[in-house]
């Protein structure tokens, strides 16, 4: 399950000195042992003192330090005490995990196996795909206008790349620091190694474009870099000799063939496996989890019974080849698209919005003082107008203007602070999935979260098992599969 992780930091907190529950001691404590277990190295400790997880989250500093640090790829996975240590507030916990997940950084509980009830689970889904959509769609809207300055083959923000400048928003040569980019190619290209060309530039002083010392990791950038030979690119635009060329093609075409042939030799770039079923998929026969594993020298992905490799338990639950699996419960998921799962899912996700908002937040509280503040000040101004206000009650008015003024001023500060959902919106959202594509890793993540609560698996006679779904949603009843171990995709039986 845990595959992919090495490096992890601790996050931990505490709302108030008189909290009973764990302290940050107490936390860490735990954490460590799981970390240890797991064979983790710690990097970094988080701990926010007396603060709260549900308001005020600019206040929690090392918290919004440790998401920010997520983007040095120095850590695969943050581990709290519980999840609740990291955020009560669903739409905080759904954004914040979404921007770890865009940093290739996992959440993980020490304690907890699953926290979120199924409603639960499928607004978070909800939000944190919703977040992902609209992030897109902004970035769309944006991209129109940075087109219009890309098809002038104007600069458009960013670091300058070594060796050029920018006069009247165009990249010109820097003749200052050209000659070092060309200097760079050509060692290269004659056979010297990124380690020399780094030590040398560094002896003499060289900077790069950010005015920063040169690492290995500054050439590879510089030598993949076709602005160099005068290629100017925007996403899908691409315009030849629309830029000063710093080096001919023929070395920069050079230097590509070298690295290509240094990276075949090298093997040490190994892609990440995504488990999508991890911490869903459990064994029939013992009841325990089955966790994501692999076979480093085959290549060969599996999910094995946790309780007969670590428990030792009297089970005799065999392995379950990864791709087939995963493509039993993605194909079923996809199946509960339907117009009716989706309005189900919207209200699911409304309603479950609207009780977290009076659960956890003051808006219903400063809202019924509101409501009986407006109702005083219209009692107060019938009075007035009949006539039979004493100067006392006008002075009061004033006094509730005053409050409603400041109500009126808070509740605009909290509902700030969380989000509501649009059903329409939620369903327009849902409906991009119809079309989605099921080889994609994070709509098949997204569809496995919405639909999928837990799937258990029974070994049978003849080289068998049966599959059965559990979902999130209520009305949707338990699925049971019979299916052939091994079988190609075009024999799964879909029908329970």
């Amino acid at each position: 399950m845990y595959e992919d992780i090495k490096d992890v930091a601790l996050y931990v907190r505490y709302s108030s000195a008189n909290q009973t529950e764990q302290s940050i001691e107490g936390q860490i404590r735990v954490c460590t042992d799981f970390c240890q277990r797991h064979g983790f190295r710690i990097r970094e400790i988080y701990a926010d003192r007396a603060t709260s997880a549900s308001k005020d989250i600019e206040k929690r500093v090392e918290f919004l330090r440790m998401i920010k640090d997520s983007e040095k790829k120095s850590f695969q996975a943050v581990i709290v005490y519980k999840l609740d240590r990291f955020a009560r507030s669903r739409y905080d916990s759904a954004n914040y995990k979404y921007r770890l997940r865009k940093n290739g950084v996992q959440l993980i509980s020490a304690t907890e196996n699953i926290s979120n009830d199924p409603e639960g689970i499928i607004l978070e889904s909800v939000l944190e795909g919703m977040a992902e959509f609209y992030s897109a769609e902004l970035s769309q809207k944006i991209n129109r206008g940075m087109k219009e300055s890309a098809y002038k083959h104007n600069s458009i923000g960013g670091v300058i790349p070594l060796g050029y400048k920018s006069e009247g928003k165009k990249l010109v040569i820097d003749e200052e620091t050209a000659p070092i980019v060309r200097q760079a190619f050509e060692m290269y290209a004659e056979g010297h190694s990124v380690a020399e060309i780094c030590r040398l530039f560094n002896a003499r002083g060289y900077k790069t474009a950010k005015g920063t010392r040169f690492g290995k990791s500054s050439f590879s950038r510089m030598f993949h870099n076709e602005r160099y030979i005068g290629v100017y690119q925007y996403h899908d635009y691409r315009a030849e000799d629309a830029i000063p060329a710093i080096i001919d093609k023929k070395l920069f075409y050079q230097v590509q063939a070298r690295m290509k042939s240094n990276s075949k030799a090298s093997g040490q770039h190994k892609a990440k496996h995504f488990y999508l079923l991890s911490g869903k998929l459990y064994c029939g026969h013992c009841g325990s989890k089955m966790n994501a594993s692999s076979n480093t020298t085959s290549g060969y992905t599996y999910y094995e019974c946790y309780g007969k490799k670590n428990l030792h338990v009297d089970c005799q639950k065999r392995n379950l080849r990864q791709d087939f699996i995963e493509d039993v419960v993605i194909r079923d998921a996809m199946s509960l698209l339907t117009d009716e799962n989706i309005e189900q899912i919207a209200e699911v996700a409304i309603r479950t919005n609207l009780h977290d908002v009076e659960d956890s937040t003051d808006i219903p509280a400063i809202k019924d003082r509101l409501r009986e503040t407006t109702l005083s000040l219209t009692n107060i101004v019938k009075a007035i107008e009949s006539g039979l206000a004493p100067e006392t009650l006008v002075k009061r008015m004033a006094e509730l203007e005053k409050d409603k003024k400041t109500l009126e001023e808070e509740l605009k500060r909290e509902e700030k602070k969380v989000i509501y959902l649009d059903k329409e919106q939620v369903i327009f959202w849902l409906e991009q999935f119809k079309g989605g594509d099921i080889e994609d890793d994070d709509f098949r993540r997204l569809l496995v979260n919405l639909f999928v609560n837990s799937v258990t698996v029974w070994d049978e006679e003849d080289d068998h098992f049966k599959v059965t779904i559990a979902y999130n949603l209520s009305s949707l009843n338990e699925k049971t599969y019979h299916l052939k171990r091994g079988g190609r995709q075009s024999d799964f039986n879909y029908n329970a």
